[in-house]
């Protein structure tokens, strides 16, 4: 059975604000008050408080965050950490890994398949970078420590991302942090956490109840001559935070124990549902095939024969197909190139031919002026910049190899193109390359995605 965790996020794009002390504390704190419930930490901040505060000595960490992002299974990446808190160890090569992320959901993708289970605390950088953007897109609660006014303005950056992905903002809760109670003022607002309550309601932030105190003795906890971090639970007792820190724990266990869907299960759900319906869409796509390539008629789509060079399909998605690879290099030769009789697999033209055409996207359609007679040839590159606009005129090529009185574009464009009558409908056939053993590949989610993007901005060039 797939386990689903419970994810608090804690972020704020203004550092100092005691983000990562909130983080881990509350991580110990929860394991504390439920010895049997499954905690784990990791972050996204690159110094490494996490491992300090809960490797034990001698530790190797053989995996970290990056393993995750890299898209290792979530469960395995985890260490046994002291306090009984799990934890992926940090990693020097974020910046790297970013370029893995494809978009603002991919952590969240990661997190539904990790096998996780119980809470899972993500720390993040003092920054909105596309991490910190899915670590809060992914979280079930997120924690946003303030502690002035700069830290409080920063807020209206995280609930702006919200609004942008039309996400619900209620999983966003302020907490005041490192509040001086030695601070007063006179009037209605008697001290800081009220004052920073006040501002965040009028803003119409949600504020949590608890807040963290400014303690000297928790800020040495993280600062003594061992070189150690040590924890607010074992070495703080008898402080505000001692207390706080505990009221904060059990009312974010009381959240998860009524939680009976964490997001992370209800993105898994999706996914599931997506990958049925785009299962659907690919043997929809896989059995609307015309079989046999446009040219030489042969059957070419089982995978094992391995020649099918070129998938085609046209505008208006009526008909597509595969064609044999040398099938369409000799009419490339021979109608677009003027190369005259018979071409042997070994010749050179034809081996550059079919060097160059791989990183080519081929366009056909009956010439706007004079489509009884002509097709208009465009060649484009793999990133949809025009190299080649001609027109081809069907009897100038007619003969040859093939031994037709037809040019072999008129059978490739009649074929898929034609309407009523001798007429021809309003649309063009694109023709792009495939991976050679594999050319159903193409019509696979991310790929089908891709060329129907280039499909797309090819339309509203020519029409």
């Amino acid at each position: 059975m797939n386990k689903f965790p419970y994810i608090i996020t804690v972020s704020s794009e203004k550092g100092g604000v005691g983000k990562t002390t909130l983080a881990t504390n509350l991580a110990i704190f929860l394991k504390a008050l439920d010895e049997d419930l499954p905690v784990s930490i990791f972050s996204f901040d690159n110094h490494f408080t996490i491992d300090k505060m809960f490797s034990f000595k001698g530790d190797k960490h053989e995996h970290t965050v990056t393993d995750l992002l890299s898209g290792e299974t979530g469960n395995q990446l985890l260490q046994t950490g002291q306090y009984g808190v799990n934890f992926i160890p940090s990693s020097q090569n974020l910046s790297q890994a970013k370029k893995m992320i494809k978009g603002p959901m991919s952590l969240a993708r990661m997190i539904s398949t990790s096998e996780m289970d119980g809470i899972l605390i993500i720390d993040t950088r003092p920054d909105l970078d596309i991490l910190t953007e899915n670590a809060l897109y992914a979280a079930d609660k997120v924690l946003i420590p303030v502690k002035d006014m700069p830290s409080l303005e920063n807020c209206r950056n995280i609930f702006a991302l919200f609004d942008k992905r039309g996400l619900d903002k209620k999983s966003l809760v302020l907490i005041p942090c490192l509040i001086d109670e030695r601070i007063k003022f006179d009037g209605l607002f008697a001290d800081q956490k009220t004052l920073l309550r006040a501002f965040a309601i009028n803003r119409g932030y949600k504020c949590h109840d608890t807040y963290i105190s400014k303690s000297p003795k928790v800020e040495s906890l993280n600062t003594n001559p061992d070189g150690k971090i040590y924890p607010v639970l074992t070495h703080g007792r008898g402080t505000d935070v001692h207390g706080q820190f505990t009221a904060l724990a059990r009312d974010i266990l009381a959240d998860y124990q009524a939680t009976k869907e964490p997001r992370s299960l209800l993105f898994h759900n999706w996914l599931e549902a997506e990958n049925e319906k785009e299962r659907i869409s690919y043997e929809a796509r896989l059995g609307g095939l015309n079989r046999d390539c446009l040219i030489c008629k042969r059957n070419i789509l089982p995978e094992s024969i391995g020649t099918a060079g070129y998938y085609y399909e046209t505008s208006d998605g009526i008909f597509s197909g595969f064609l044999e690879e040398d099938c369409f290099l000799k009419v490339l030769s021979q109608s677009i190139y003027n190369i005259k009789g018979q071409i042997s697999d070994e010749d050179p033209t034809l081996m550059l031919l079919r060097e160059s055409t791989r990183d080519s996207i081929f366009v056909l359609r009956p010439h706007p002026e004079n489509c009884s007679s002509a097709v208009e040839f465009r060649r484009y590159d793999s990133s949809g910049q025009l190299l080649t606009n001609r027109r081809i005129n069907y009897r100038d090529h007619a003969g040859g190899m093939f031994h037709d009185d037809r040019c072999p574009l008129y059978d490739i464009v009649g074929t898929t193109l034609s309407g009523y009558g001798n007429s021809f409908r309003e649309a063009f056939l694109i023709i792009h390359p495939v991976e050679p053993g594999r050319p159903d590949k193409i019509l696979q989610k991310e790929s089908y995605r891709s060329f129907s993007t280039i499909k797309g901005s090819i339309a509203a060039m020519i029409t």
